[in-house]
């Protein structure tokens, strides 16, 4: 099990247009060439969006995205004519196969913090396609076929026990409050990359929220 801290990320954005983003993985200027990916996680970014501040339209290709909102509401737009709005709970999913575009925007008169995580997947190519699942709920996860994952949400209240997928790969992000791990404690952006797992439990310190990726990719 490899811990990843959230002090150790890498900072970006833009902080004069109100962009603060702290990457986990090698990302545009800040690369490193021995942290490319994990399984088939290839980025895993946290945002911060102040009110009316957000990524105007950019492409994608060969990439699944995945944006879990932490806090406030996220306003999606993209080239295949999708217009949605993000909130905490729903899972968005954004396929961008052979190339789309899109824009991200805080449109709210509030903060918007949101983790979007970039997946490979296993063949190039094909059609873009758009989903959103509103409100997921703990015991349903998200299968990612076309990446070979599966994304699993887990909302703890403090001392609850939850397992940890066996699976070759599993990423681990903590999205609020702390946890054990293998007797390890993740706090707030911390994270974990396990390999082969097996019979492992996370076990929240607090009130916590997890995002878990089951991978047999990579």
């Amino acid at each position: 099990m490899d811990v990843r801290r959230a002090g150790e990320r890498y900072r970006g954005g833009d902080p004069q247009a109100g962009i603060e983003s702290r990457h986990a993985f090698s990302f545009g200027p800040h690369y490193d060439p021995g942290n490319l990916r994990f399984g088939a996680v290839i980025a895993c970014n946290e945002e911060r969006l102040a009110p009316g501040a957000g990524f105007d339209e950019h492409p994608h290709s060969h990439t699944e995205i995945v944006t879990w909102v932490a806090e406030g509401e996220l306003t999606h737009r993209d080239s295949t004519g999708h217009e949605t709005k993000v909130r905490p709970g729903d899972v968005q999913h954004l396929a961008a196969a052979a190339g789309v575009r899109h824009v991200e925007r805080n449109e709210a008169d509030t903060p918007l913090t949101f983790v979007q995580m970039w997946l490979a997947p296993l063949e190039p190519g094909g059609d873009p396609s758009y989903e959103i699942i509103p409100g997921i709920a703990d015991s349903t996860p998200y299968a990612l076929p076309a990446a070979g994952a599966m994304l699993h949400v887990r909302r703890l209240t403090a001392g609850e026990r939850t397992a940890v997928p066996d699976a070759p790969h599993v990423y681990v992000h903590v999205v609020r409050g702390g946890i054990t791990l293998a007797e390890e404690a993740l706090g707030e952006g911390d994270s974990a990359r396990i390999t082969d797992a097996e019979g492992l439990d996370a076990v929240a310190l607090t009130p916590a929220e997890l995002l878990m990726w089951e991978m047999t990719a990579g």
